[in-house]
């Protein structure tokens, strides 16, 4: 049974997490899932952190380490909201389940993801999860519903999204895709991917 001081003996290049009582490692990500995060980031974090041309009213992380009952789960994003969690904790870690997740998926990650983390966030109630899949240029959001994952919509290639808990805010998937020019045109003429109206 691994336990947490098993992460501190991790070498830097390597990204731990305790997953039913199992230590699953993986490196750091490559530079588009990088990018990725950093664009998703930067979208969120203006409006729904800071009240800039948004509602306000979040806390959006990066990487935030979470002790969630036996797991401590590093997801790429997270969110809390403020009236849930007023004030960030004093600890390095957050004990509290986050409102909204987004993994970003790799080849190597997103077995873990979907298989293993999945149910653990839903199991700790977390309602909004995000699935970005850089290399199929995809975004999945599922809402959690009666304790399982329901798929919200899904989105693809340069698709202007509004995607809930944060439909206030449209932005151009193009922007995450290191393969791809901001502002999509190549992307256009896909159209949109089934269910991404909700389903």
């Amino acid at each position: 049974m691994a336990e947490y001081r098993d992460l501190f003996d991790l070498p830097e290049h390597v990204i731990g997490e305790i997953l039913n009582g199992q230590l699953v490692t993986q490196p750091r990500p490559a530079p588009k899932h990088v990018l990725a995060t950093s664009i998703l980031g930067d979208e969120l974090v203006g409006p729904f952190q800071r009240g800039r041309g948004g509602p306000g009213g979040w806390w959006i992380l990066d990487e935030p380490e979470l002790h969630l009952g036996p797991h401590i789960l590093a997801p790429d994003l997270a969110g809390w909201r403020r009236e849930r969690m007023p004030a960030l904790p004093d600890e390095a870690y957050f004990t509290l389940a986050p409102d909204w997740v987004c993994e970003v998926l790799s080849a190597g990650t997103a077995r873990i993801d979907r298989v293993v983390k999945m149910p653990i966030y839903a199991g700790q109630g977390v309602q909004w999860l995000w699935l970005v899949e850089p290399d199929l240029h995809t975004l999945e959001v599922f809402r959690l519903l009666d304790g399982h994952w329901l798929l919200e919509g899904a989105w693809q290639e340069a698709d202007e999204v509004r995607p809930p808990p944060f439909a206030e805010l449209a932005f151009s998937l193009a922007d995450l895709w290191a393969s791809m020019p901001a502002g999509g045109e190549e992307g256009r003429a896909n159209g949109r991917a089934p269910g991404q109206d909700g389903m």
